[in-house]
């Protein structure tokens, strides 16, 4: 965008208040400006947009179509605004940011309890976790280091491998049928439950037993494994899910394990960082702190 064609944030900041009230005098009085500054900006900004904001009826203000569309977006925008000032208003001078993307289940149930403590030791290195399921967070610059599920190679990438996983089935109590199951197949009668990011895990599991279904890859999708794990908690069918991820659920007595063949994946987790930031000081600390949680794993 043309710097021309960029509004202000005091532009922005009038308009808000405005259609907040619905009230220039208002607006006036809470942004501490007059009346007069306030109309002008909210006139600078309908000449920019080509657009009313504002239109009188019967002696009152209403916002017009137009505004009410551009309302949601300036609302974002001042949040955001809000959002970075408060995030650098957090940090002394010397704070650094490691920016951490992992896949969102994986985050929740395995690497965040492993961050107790960390601020202790690194208290000016703040971690910034975002959810990514697509592990291509790296290559675009969107992470500082990254843990992926899959092959341990990514172009430009020092890739550590953590561990490797195997994948059981799991559904509620309440859905097992009183006699136990005497073959794999009979499991589609619960309903498979399928993850988006493995579309084959189904098929895989079935042909490592020498079976085939024509159910493999039908049933609801979801997105993450956490929304399969809830799924299967609700009683929605079957989940095909990697055991670490439901120890907890399996030991309360949530979810059970109905056809007991659990079966290895060929990938594993990986903790990946560029190579030419091998010696930043946030992101060695980071693997090595890392590491030494793995090491504390019970064999």
């Amino acid at each position: 965008m043309l710097k021309r064609h960029m509004p202000s944030i005091t532009a922005l900041q009038c308009f808000e208040a405005v259609a907040r009230h619905l009230s220039f005098t208002r607006a006036s009085e809470e942004l501490a400006l007059t009346q007069s500054a306030v109309s002008k900006q909210v006139a600078q900004l309908e000449e920019l947009l080509q657009h009313l904001l504002f239109r009188r009826v019967r002696r009152r203000l209403q916002l017009t179509p137009a505004g009410s569309l551009y309302l949601t977006e300036v609302r974002k925008i001042l949040a955001q605004v809000e959002m970075s000032t408060h995030y650098m208003l957090s940090y002394g001078g010397d704070t650094e940011v490691l920016r951490v993307a992992t896949p969102p289940t994986f985050g929740a149930r395995w690497l965040i309890p492993r961050l107790k403590g960390w601020r202790l030791r690194h208290p000016n290195i703040h971690l910034d976790l975002r959810n990514e399921l697509e592990p291509n967070a790296l290559a675009q610059g969107r992470s500082d280091v990254a843990f992926y599920f899959g092959q341990g190679a990514q172009p430009g990438a020092e890739c550590i491998r953590l561990f490797g996983e195997e994948v059981v089935p799991v559904c509620a109590p309440g859905a097992m049928p009183e006699r136990p199951f005497s073959e794999p197949t009979q499991l589609t009668d619960l309903v498979l439950l399928q993850n988006a990011t493995r579309p084959e895990a189904w098929h895989e599991w079935f042909q490592s037993q020498g079976r085939h279904t024509e159910h493999s890859y039908h049933g609801p999708r979801f997105d993450t494994s956490y929304m399969c794990i809830r799924a299967a908690q609700a009683g929605c069918g079957v989940a095909l899910l990697p055991r670490f991820l439901v120890e907890e659920e399996l030991a309360e007595g949530k979810l059970v394990i109905p056809w007991d063949h659990p079966l290895p994946s060929r990938n594993a987790y990986y903790l990946a960082y560029p190579e030419h930031a091998a010696e930043v000081p946030k992101v060695r600390d980071f693997v090595r702190w890392m590491l030494e949680q793995l090491d504390r794993e019970p064999l």
